[in-house]
């Protein structure tokens, strides 16, 4: 089991892996999926390192959900959806065993069903960045809204 020093999550939150970063504040880091199941597909995590749910500290979960709920807006905003997936695997089908919380972006007719996630890539790096940036200052915009 990785620890805060090997964990890939956490080394992307220190700095020492080129991260595609949408949002970061003192309790939350999120960044955008490498395989989205739809561009804006995003990562949110908490800051520090836990493995699953139950790891989070009592006094951490609501303030992270609240974190959560902004980039669940942020995406939809910035990729002018009508709604979000939101799912947390623990364990089981974790890639990365760093809790996080996938926010995707979802319309009617997407096509997406039951809990098969076709995941593809961005079709360029220019692509995905003008999604983070978007993603970005939706979110930047949002947080402003409610400080």
């Amino acid at each position: 089991m990785p620890t805060a020093d090997t964990c890939l999550f956490c080394r992307m939150i220190r700095g020492e892996v080129p991260t595609p970063v949408v949002y970061e504040s003192e309790t939350a880091f999120a960044f955008l999926d490498h395989r989205p199941v739809f561009p804006g597909h995003c990562l949110v995590l908490p800051r520090r390192h836990v493995p699953t749910l139950s790891d989070l500290p009592a006094d951490l979960v609501g303030t992270f959900f609240q974190e959560v709920q902004l980039l669940t807006r942020a995406v939809e905003s910035a990729m002018t959806a009508q709604g979000t997936f939101v799912a947390m695997n623990n364990r089981i089908s974790q890639s990365v065993p760093h809790l996080h919380v996938h926010v995707v972006p979802r319309n009617r007719g997407d096509g997406l069903r039951g809990f098969f996630w076709p995941r593809t890539r961005y079709p360029s790096e220019e692509e995905m960045e003008a999604v983070r940036i978007a993603v970005a200052n939706a979110a930047a915009r949002l947080r402003t809204q409610t400080s």
